[in-house]
């Protein structure tokens, strides 16, 4: 070990034992030297103060937290009458003005990996095409190369990776070509890390020389543009907005003109996308008025009674559920960053796979660790002049989270297909269904070839015939 490396060490061990974390080095004397390093490093990257502080408020305190006064938040209803719908086109031209002046940009948290669908890779890799088998990722390139087409200029995608898989996912666009996309705009980050506690807020080791770190939650999206130099990134190309969405949803829109100019024509600095609850028990938070300023409530949090509550028209009171697309205003996260202003964190009780004092690897089968977790919304409440927008779950949100059964790639293709099927009967196609009204055939249309019914009805005249299965890669030559 050299004199530097050897400094490190006495340093880092001072620094462990004064923070009561000093069975960090239990088993450095069986350490190689390329182990002993890593250790080192991953001691280092821990800010101490911060773990200590977190594990004083949210794990030996824990002080269940006062009922708060809760109202349904004002939103945006999916247009029902001509005037309503005279504001959506409005909106629609000013956000297409944002996206010919290429101010927008779009920004995929990606940061999972496809271990709970049986997929060993990032979760954007994930092959979600009915027919093509094209991936989560794939479908996302495809509507930005769209949207270029649509309006000119060409658009950054910044990726938002964690250290788990960010080699795996910068290596499998390289392994894409990067879907079409020029290699150089889009922009790899990676999110930041916290290390696990014990219930006494000992950190964990995953094995003798790591330890049990985990993404900081997608509130560290923030931090890491920051860090990254993503936002700075931003700036310097005139970029005012961006497009925020998760990488498990395939409906999504990645760049959409309606919610762009809403978000902008209000001047907000963060907006949300909200659909209604399919039921009481549906598990997305909601978003409401919690003493007095705009927030999401996390499904955990709503009490029974407002779970179920309803209004004077008998529907539930808090419908709004949060799908975890938001427009940010560039400037706003700036002015949080610069102000000082941090997300809090929110604990979150989790089986911990770690080495016990015998060395030995214990898989727990009970919660037995906390892990520190911030959430993007949580910045709803510092954000000036909030927009809410509700959508159309059939159009906009089906989420690849359950090996099987809701939320499945089962129920994403099927909801892919019958969103396409949709457009093309809407466009005067036949489409072959059966008698309960479900799909006959496969149907999978490219974003290249179509970016919605608009295209489809512009593009594809008269509409295809559909005979069988069918995949539309690319739009008809003129």
């Amino acid at each position: 070990m050299n004199d530097s490396l050897l400094d490190r060490e006495v340093a880092l061990r001072d620094v462990t034992e004064r923070f009561g974390q000093g069975h960090l080095f239990a088993w450095w004397d069986r350490l190689g030297r390329e182990e002993r390093t890593s250790l080192l490093e991953q001691i280092q990257s821990v800010d101490f103060q911060q773990v200590r502080s977190l594990t004083d408020t949210l794990v030996q305190q824990a002080v269940p937290q006062e009922p708060a006064e809760l109202k349904p938040a004002p939103i945006l209803r999916v247009p029902r009458d001509d005037r309503e719908r005279e504001d959506a086109r409005k909106a629609a031209q000013r956000g297409e003005s944002l996206l010919a002046a290429g101010r927008v940009v779009p920004l995929v948290v990606a940061g999972g990996q496809g271990t709970r669908l049986g997929f060993h890779g990032p979760k954007g890799a994930f092959p979600i095409g009915p027919i093509s088998g094209k991936s989560l990722f794939a479908f996302f390139a495809e509507k930005i190369l769209a949207t270029q087409t649509r309006y000119g200029p060409t658009v950054p995608w910044y990726v938002m990776t964690s250290p788990e898989n960010d080699a795996e996912t910068r290596r499998f666009f390289r392994e894409q070509a990067f879907f079409g996309l020029a290699e150089d705009q889009v922009f790899f980050f990676v999110q930041g890390t916290l290390p696990a506690v014990d219930r006494e807020g000992r950190i964990l080791l995953a094995s003798p020389g790591r330890l049990s770190l985990s993404p900081d939650g997608h509130g560290g999206t923030l931090p890491a543009l920051v860090r990254s130099g993503a936002l700075e990134h931003m700036e310097q190309r005139g970029i005012t907005e961006i497009s925020y969405f998760q990488v498990d949803n395939v409906l999504v829109r990645v760049l959409d003109p309606v919610f762009i100019g809403v978000h902008a024509g209000a001047g907000a600095e963060m907006s949300s996308k909200v659909l209604r609850k399919a039921c009481p028990e549906e598990k997305v938070g909601v978003i409401g008025v919690r003493n007095g300023k705009l927030a999401v409530i996390e499904y955990s949090d709503l009490s029974r009674q407002d779970m179920v509550a309803t209004g004077p028209d008998g529907r539930l009171k808090y419908w709004a559920g949060s799908i975890a697309m938001h427009m940010l205003q560039v400037a706003f996260i700036r002015r949080l960053h610069e102000s000082g202003i941090r997300l809090s964190f929110h604990r979150a009780d989790k089986r911990v796979p770690h080495i016990d004092a015998a060395g030995n690897l214990v898989c727990p089968e009970q919660p037995n660790g906390i892990k520190f977790e911030s959430f993007i919304f949580d910045a709803l409440e510092f954000a000036a002049n909030p927009v809410t927008l509700e959508v159309i779950r059939s159009e906009e949100f089906s989420p690849v989270k359950n090996a099987t059964g809701v939320n499945s790639p089962d129920s994403a293709r099927r909801d892919l297909m019958e969103l396409h099927a949709s457009w093309l009967e809407e466009a005067g196609a036949r489409v072959p269904r059966n008698p309960d009204g479900s799909l006959a055939v496969k149907i999978e249309i490219s974003p290249r070839a179509a970016l919605d019914l608009r295209d489809v009805r512009e593009r594809f005249r008269p509409p295809p015939a559909v005979t069988g299965d069918l995949l539309l890669e690319e739009a008809p030559s003129r």
